[in-house]
């Protein structure tokens, strides 16, 4: 039994299901609870949109560790060095985190680990980020997937029911608490996190609750529509940690408990459930990878000619493209710090295909502003929307905005919230102003080129640029 150990928060800011803080309070008798902020510039540092967030759920887990006789201490600076410091402090022995399957996450461990074995302190690392880890899951050849289909089937054959752990009821305090940073606060320059989302571990049990009960069967009906709530929006609470992956399975299964092997509650639970595995596998791609954050996972994409277009970046990062569907995602985006998935696919697409800018550049831009930042999924689905990645979108799967604005925002609810200046537009040209009869764009106060942009480029054009640059990919790989 250790006299004092600091559990080290990373991306797990919650008391429920987190098998570090269980083992912090089952091994020592008394616990500090600790959270590094990392200096700027840091591979791990966060962006604007995330550090918004976690000035929000680090005050959120503040009052829940109070609540149990205990209290969060902030550090500033290197993970290595803050913890030796705060062991020396406290007197700790003992420091326990939760694993993070990332590049900068395991070297941040790795770090940790060396300085504080020199100083006599132990560093016990746990599970809990992923449902399967990439060390539990491999190929009958021993290496990782890279194709999703197999991947699933042997996934699934390894998730087990387990029901979530209880957050610990008490947190034993040190004698005396050791000296730390005040909480941060939100970045001036991020969105106002605050009036879309309630960060922390509570909102993300209401949110999983909710979905559950209310959306959990219309899943497959409405998961793709950019006008409607149809998925469960906890992707930001998953990626800072205040809910588990664990806990989402869990529940999903609870609600299906006595439903018929191919009822439509199933195969709703089935389709949602594959998003999970999906979180896992860009995790497992990334762990084979760890250059996946920078370079093309297909190495022929290596001679992909992108294009030098800082015009059409601007006006892509702005929502002043000419599209609206792709403006309503770039500014839903800068403003709560989140974007509907179909959306993502839609703009990622835009960029990387319409205007032929590396992904790379899409990959930092959404890195910065998503509150729901993952260095995993982030690179994995970029690479994923540019064709060179894992099971990736085919080369020649261009998306058509108007399309997917018809399809997936039909009466244009999605575009109007989030291009205003467009809202007086009727359906049929709500997707298109730049096909729309003079009179209609008169009559709805629509002026191209002065109160919204004209497209930055013809959609058809850019597509068969696109595929005249894949046939250069084609070529490298002979």
């Amino acid at each position: 039994m250790h006299e004092t150990a600091i559990m080290w928060f990373r991306r797990d800011l919650r008391l429920t299901d987190n098998a570090a803080l269980l083992d912090a309070c089952a091994e020592a008798r008394c616990v500090v609870p600790a959270y590094v902020v990392p200096p700027a510039g840091a591979p791990e540092a966060p962006g604007a949109s995330r550090r918004a967030w976690l000035a929000a759920s680090l005050r959120s887990l503040d009052a829940s560790l109070r609540a149990r006789g205990s209290r969060l201490v902030v550090c500033e600076g290197s993970a290595s060095e803050a913890l030796v410091r705060l062991a020396a402090e406290c007197g700790a022995s003992l420091v326990v985190c939760s694993r993070e399957w990332t590049p900068a996450g395991m070297a941040a461990e790795a770090h940790a680990s060396d300085a504080l074995a020199a100083s006599g302190v132990k560093l016990a690392v746990r599970e809990g980020a992923l449902v399967v880890t990439p060390d539990a899951l491999r190929t009958r050849a021993g290496g990782g997937y890279r194709v999703f289909t197999p991947f699933h089937r042997s996934w699934l054959e390894r998730v087990r029911p387990e029901s979530p752990q209880p957050a610990p009821e008490h947190i034993s305090p040190p004698e005396r608490w050791p000296s730390g940073a005040d909480l941060p606060e939100k970045p001036s320059a991020a969105p106002d996190i605050g009036a879309y989302w309630e960060p922390g571990e509570s909102d993300a049990a209401r949110r999983l609750k909710r979905f559950v009960r209310d959306n959990l069967a219309r899943y497959p009906d409405t998961h793709d529509r950019m006008d409607l709530r149809g998925t469960s929006e906890l992707s930001p609470y998953l990626a800072n940690g205040e809910i588990s992956a664990r806990q989402v399975l869990h529940a999903v299964d609870a609600a299906l408990v006595g439903q018929p092997e191919r009822s439509a509650a199933r195969v709703a639970g089935d389709a949602f459930v594959r998003q999970i595995a999906w979180r896992d596998f860009a995790y497992h791609v990334l762990a084979d990878a760890p250059t996946l954050p920078a370079l093309p996972l297909r190495p022929e994409f290596a001679a992909m000619p992108w294009q030098d277009d800082p015009a059409g970046f601007d006006a892509w990062r702005a929502g002043l493209t000419g599209y609206p569907v792709v403006d309503a995602g770039m500014r839903q985006l800068a403003e709560t710090g989140w974007m509907h998935n179909r959306a993502r696919m839609v703009v990622g697409s835009f960029l990387a295909k319409d205007l032929l800018v590396g992904w790379q550049a899409g990959q930092r831009h959404f890195s910065d502003l998503l509150a729901d930042a993952d260095t995993a999924a982030n690179a994995f689905n970029w690479q994923w929307v540019a064709g060179s990645g894992a099971d990736a979108s085919p080369y020649f799967r261009v998306f058509n905005p108007v399309l997917q604005g018809t399809k997936f925002d039909p009466d244009g609810a999605y575009v109007r919230l989030w291009v205003p200046e467009l809202a007086g537009l009727p359906v049929r040209w709500i997707h298109a102003p730049h096909q729309a009869p003079a009179d209609v764009l008169r009559t709805a106060g629509v002026r191209l080129g002065a109160t919204y942009p004209r497209p930055v480029v013809d959609h058809a054009e850019a597509r068969e640029r696109a595929l005249a640059a894949y046939d250069v990919v084609k070529a490298a790989k002979g």
